[in-house]
């Protein structure tokens, strides 16, 4: 991870808030750390934003120029950081999952975004976007489906996802499409490039009924936590809550099929996709 003292402020909006971030501190004569403190964040996360390698946010940004005094600053500069592609809330999740070494995903009802066929996704989208231009839902599959590219680069994370059984049995897109999505999902364990379990509708409740959670741990940065329902999502990294939710993940992995059982399960479900084209 580059250092702030490295940190090119020409580079990127991002690495310019970075920059000034760490400028405006030190002249204030703040640690990382007493900074922290003022804005209610670890000082973990101030020293990321001065790598500019962690996206501000809207409140904290406010909550930065209330502490060095800087009449606005930090909040006329978010909207061109966090100008993306990508929704709001998602904005800062792709470049956090190249930099990071694991990779722990729960999703009840859903392929995860890094698994998803380009069919699978723009069934997807057509489904959240009926009146959208067709050319504006194929940039959406486009971006989905280079995102997962992080999964086939020798630096490639660990990836470990859990799968909710009714994910297996809902025809996204039709019969084809689902054998297409859960034939690739089997390609990708086979070639040992993501770990899949299956948490059956017989464990009945679990520790994360509520929702998705994704974990991302880094060689040099704290772990964070990403959580995510329709329209909305949050970016943890506070210790505590971040052990949370690595404890209700692990509780739901306990739950789980063994790989070897989800895997023979998810075949499973691809043939008999196959077999309704027949």
């Amino acid at each position: 991870m580059a250092s702030p003292r490295s940190l090119d402020p020409s580079e990127s909006p991002k690495a310019f808030y970075g920059a000034e971030l760490r400028r405006l501190r030190e002249a204030k004569g703040l640690s990382q750390d007493a900074l922290g403190e003022l804005v209610f964040c670890s000082g973990a996360y101030i020293g990321q934003m001065e790598a500019a390698t962690r996206q501000p946010q809207k409140d904290l940004s406010e909550r930065l120029d209330a502490a060095l005094d800087t009449d606005g600053y930090f909040a006329r500069l978010y909207p061109m950081v966090t100008r993306s592609r990508f929704a709001d809330y998602f904005a800062g999740i792709p470049e956090l999952q190249t930099m990071a070494e694991t990779l722990s995903s729960f999703e009840p009802d859903l392929v995860p975004g890094l698994l998803q066929t380009a069919d699978y996704a723009r069934e997807i989208f057509r489904s959240w976007n009926p009146l959208r231009a067709a050319s504006d839902i194929e940039e959406l599959v486009r971006l989905r489906t280079a995102r997962a590219r992080i999964l086939d680069g020798p630096t490639r994370p660990q990836f470990w996802a859990i799968l909710g059984e009714s994910i297996l049995r809902r025809p996204v897109g039709g019969p084809a499409v689902m054998h297409g999505q859960l034939s690739h999902i089997a390609h990708l364990v086979h070639s040992r490039r993501v770990i899949v379990q299956v948490l059956p509708f017989s464990a009945g409740a679990h520790a994360l009924l509520e929702g998705s959670l994704i974990l991302l741990t880094f060689v040099d940065a704290p772990p964070v936590a990403y959580s995510e329902g329709p329209f909305w999502g949050q970016l943890l990294d506070d210790p505590a809550f971040v052990a949370k939710c690595s404890w209700s993940y692990d509780l739901v992995r306990a739950a789980a099929l063994s790989p070897e059982a989800s895997l023979a399960l998810i075949e499973s479900a691809a043939e008999d996709f196959a077999h309704e084209q027949d």
